[in-house]
């Protein structure tokens, strides 16, 4: 039985269902499977054999007002904690692979104690990837100067940033005497293999090193039962999908249900327990979670945190997507979208009615649903889990 541990930073919901999902895929009579993070959520968990380890992560709360304020995440004190007990947990278990999450740790625990390290993040990230700059995120900058000038000067401010963002594992690789990895692009790719859940398609790269390569959209829906409601719902009202996950701007939710209610869709949204909605308009339909899948597929689009998961979930169904993004992951995501022609990207920080009315309108134009439906059709033809299960039976053998 060959060891596997999988070490997620569970700061938002994504970073937990990606491994759990890849996790799946290995065979319980060859693999011995290990999953490390902070919380164990039964809805993701319930129907796992996993042996299971806590380890510590800053609280999701505490990452977000870190985003929102423009500092860094993470300190050297913080890493070097994660680093004592990943290397406890490394040493114990012996795996011959570990697979982790935006664990930026792992870089170094993984090499000190001589365990192969793959990493898990969006092709987004990567220094190969082709585009020509980087969006400006809802950054204090950004509410201080505004969108247009602050979008002027962040092309010549972004190097000295993501120096700024790398510094704390870098220190931390030197005192461990690891060499530098670079700036925050490098930092986040780092691993003796690195793992994109997406297609090329969506996220070209060039020049690619042997040991990155793409899996695929790794898919997850909450395994949850449809709500009473959902028998209720007017199969003649056009519908829209709508969940900011556990990452998006919650504050942004009544406003986008009392446009859309107002523009006359029925209104499907998920809050992932996120805080309590008050009373809502006629045709708004409301669960903590929803099979996501089912959602989109009952939908005309979809509206999300711009992010990744609810993205790609929705472009599987071949449903267009309107994200309202506020940090930089989700507007690399939202942006890549907006590029292919299969969705609007809007930024969380100055939305109001009018922008969102007007890009409602625009995203149910038959050339998004078009250009979403390539997508699923080019999405149809990976197959993340059997691809990554091939990976590590052949990184393993």
């Amino acid at each position: 039985m060959r060891k596997v541990l999988f070490v997620a930073e569970a700061v938002t919901l994504a970073q937990v269902v990606r491994l759990a999902t890849l996790a799946r895929a290995l065979d319980r009579d060859r693999f011995e499977v290990h999953f490390a993070a902070a919380a164990f959520d039964e809805m993701i968990f319930a129907d796992t054999a996993f042996t299971r380890h806590r380890i510590h992560s800053l609280a999701p709360d505490t990452v977000a007002a870190r985003v929102a304020s423009g500092r860094r995440i993470y300190g050297r004190r913080t890493l070097g904690r994660y680093v004592t007990e990943e290397r406890a947990l490394l040493r114990a278990l012996r795996p011959c692979l570990v697979v982790g999450d935006l664990r930026l740790s792992l870089s170094v625990s993984a090499a000190r104690e001589h365990v192969r390290y793959a990493s898990l993040i969006n092709a987004y990230w990567s220094p190969h990837v082709v585009r020509e700059d980087f969006p400006l995120p809802d950054h204090p900058i950004v509410k201080l100067l505004g969108v247009d000038l602050a979008a002027r000067y962040f092309p010549k401010a972004r190097p000295a940033v993501f120096r700024h963002f790398a510094r704390p594992v870098n220190a931390l690789r030197a005192r461990n005497g690891l060499s530098s990895l670079g700036s925050l692009e490098d930092v986040l790719t780092h691993g003796d293999h690195t793992l994109f859940p997406d297609v090329p398609a969506l996220i070209p790269t060039r020049d690619l090193p042997a040991h990155q390569k793409y899996l695929g959209p790794v898919l997850w829906s909450p395994p949850v039962p449809l709500p009473a409601w959902w028998s209720t719902l007017d199969p003649q009202r056009p519908t829209i999908y709508v969940t900011l996950g556990s990452s998006g701007r919650t504050d942004r939710l009544p406003l986008v249900i009392e446009v859309a209610a107002g523009l006359g869709y029925q209104v499907l949204v998920a809050t992932a327990g996120r805080g309590k909605l008050g009373a809502v308009p006629r045709h708004v339909h409301v669960a903590d979670y929803l099979p996501g899948h089912l959602a989109a597929r009952r939908s005309a689009l979809v509206i999300s945190n711009g992010g990744s998961t609810t993205g790609y979930q929705a472009l599987a169904e071949g449903r267009p997507v309107l994200g309202i993004a506020a940090n930089l992951d989700q507007y690399l995501a939202m942006t890549a979208i907006q590029d292919t022609g299969a969705g609007v990207l809007l930024r969380a920080g100055t939305l109001d009615r009018e922008t969102l009315s007007e890009a409602l309108h625009r995203v149910s134009e038959p050339a998004y649903a078009d250009a979403a439906g390539r997508l699923r059709d080019e999405f149809a033809r990976w197959d993340a889990s059997a691809t990554f299960a091939a990976f590590v039976d052949e990184t393993t053998a």
